[in-house]
């Protein structure tokens, strides 16, 4: 998976757009008061597709927003943030007047996708990112706890939607699924070893090719929803790459312990750990248990994948090597609040 920070951008925002209402049960099961007209749920946005086609679509779902309210920050993958050229509007009431609808249509159609379930998985992305908006808002709410204001942050119903739509395609090609932090290109080295990560998998690699948004914040949620459903799909042995450790990060909040459930249930799921540290010329080497950097290290344990990984960052990292001045600079921030990893025994 993609590194996944707390840090979201921000995009700019015009007024008099348009989105999807809100479903009344999202802001009542969050203890947030919500007066919004009739909703348009998300499965019901695919039949009337089918029925009546987008331009039904976009009549139900053309309502002003509300004024904007600031939203704190969510755990999120971390992406290539959204260029300066990236939409400022959401489409979800002319979806196909998105600029990236042709490249989506062309990259679904490459991999297979039939007509009607690359309208219908289209109109749920922008149809989310509307939705996502109104959720980071109500978010904002006083009276909402932490832990409330991320579960309302995550409760997009059109981004899961979109994975009960084509979910299927979040299947690895490979015999082995990796999982991954540290900066997008240790997911192009786990792919380069025989893994497959969320990012090279068929639904994946057409996500990963769109801005969708100027704000960061109103996609951040979808690779959450897409994280969650790729290692719910686990069947065999995951590979795990740490670049650096963050224990506030999705690999290791949300993803490994998705993996601890599947595990107690299929005993098939094994985790094998492999610390990394990038060379002056940009190569990406795995750590020995005796300090060496080797093209193969795997260890069953993550306490032992990241205490290799700290000891050699204490003693042989370079600090002119700018291309590991990440890890070394996120392990003494930790270091410097006392921060260790939790004990793992599998």
């Amino acid at each position: 998976m993609q590194d996944r920070k707390q840090d979201v951008s921000t995009g700019q925002r015009q007024s008099g757009e348009r989105r999807r209402p809100a479903s009344p049960e999202h802001g009542a099961a969050a203890g947030v008061a919500v007066h919004l007209p009739e909703a348009l749920s998300s499965a019901e946005v695919m039949a009337l597709q089918r029925s009546a086609g987008n331009a039904a679509v976009a009549r139900r779902l053309a309502v002003r927003r509300p004024a904007a309210a600031g939203a704190g920050p969510a755990r999120a993958v971390q992406r290539r943030k959204p260029s300066a050229n990236a939409p400022t509007e959401h489409y979800a009431d002319k979806a196909q007047d998105h600029p990236e609808w042709p490249v989506f249509q062309n990259l679904m159609k490459a991999g297979g996708f039939p007509a009607d379930v690359i309208d219908s998985a289209w109109q749920l992305l922008l149809g989310g990112v509307g939705e996502q908006e109104r959720l980071n808002q109500e978010s904002a709410d006083p009276s909402l706890g932490p832990d409330e204001r991320r579960a309302h942050r995550a409760s997009n119903s059109w981004y899961r939607e979109l994975v009960n739509l084509v979910g299927d395609h979040l299947r690895i090609t490979t015999p082995t699924m990796a999982l991954w932090s540290g900066g997008f290109d240790v997911s192009v080295y786990a792919h380069s070893k025989g893994h497959t990560s969320l990012e090279f998998t068929r639904l994946g690699k057409v996500v990963d090719q769109l801005e969708l948004h100027a704000d960061w914040k109103l996609q951040a949620p979808l690779w959450n929803v897409l994280s969650r459903a790729f290692v719910e799909r686990a069947t065999g042995p995951v590979h795990v790459f740490l670049r650096a450790y963050n224990p506030d990060s999705v690999l290791i909040a949300q993803e490994i312990p998705q993996l601890r459930i599947i595990q107690r249930l299929n005993p098939a799921v094994t985790l094998r750990w492999h610390p990394l540290y990038t060379t002056p010329d940009g190569a990406i080497k795995e750590i020995s248990q005796d300090l060496r950097l080797t093209d193969d290290a795997a260890y069953s344990s993550r306490d032992k994948c990241v205490s290799v990984m700290y000891h050699y960052l204490l003693r042989f990292h370079d600090e002119k090597n700018g291309k590991a001045a990440m890890a070394y600079g996120e392990m003494n921030e930790l270091l410097a609040k006392n921060v260790n990893p939790k004990a793992d025994t599998k």
